[in-house]
């Protein structure tokens, strides 16, 4: 059964977000949530995500694929309270396909006494590793803390 809630409540954070719906899209959090973002500006509270995302749902990014994750989703009960969320995703800008946009995104769904809430958020790019120079030095940009 509790899979199945925190099912649902990632299909709800996908119809809030692609609605458009800042207030909606922060209710599924703890007043108290952590959330960081893909470019790791960390939000406290339902009231910063809020705030934060009006302006990014106003600007046309949607979320791609259904089943509220936009790829493959993992869940793991650590009690009957809490869960474990790690999913793919991706979204769009203005309808157009974003690709550079693919992220894993680890959320702790928590039970509460109004039904599931996310309680943290951790949203990550996908990208390339850098591949070592054949010195097996680190490159420049390696050290320079640029990977």
């Amino acid at each position: 059964m509790s899979e199945t809630a925190i099912r649902n409540l990632l299909a709800r954070m996908t119809e809030t977000w692609n609605a458009g719906d800042s207030a909606a899209y922060a209710g599924l959090f703890t007043d108290d949530a952590d959330y960081i973002t893909f470019f790791g500006l960390r939000l406290t509270g339902r009231q910063a995500i809020e705030e934060v995302h009006r302006g990014v749902l106003a600007a046309g990014i949607r979320l791609a694929g259904g089943g509220g994750d936009g790829g493959e989703t993992r869940i793991r009960l650590l009690t009957d309270d809490v869960g474990l969320v790690v999913s793919g995703g991706s979204s769009s800008v203005n309808g157009e396909p974003a690709p550079g946009r693919a992220s894993v995104v680890t959320m702790t769904a928590l039970r509460t006494p109004d039904g599931w809430r996310f309680a943290s958020f951790q949203n990550t790019r996908v990208t390339r590793v850098p591949t070592p120079p054949a010195d097996g030095r680190p490159s420049q940009d390696i050290r320079a803390g640029q990977a």
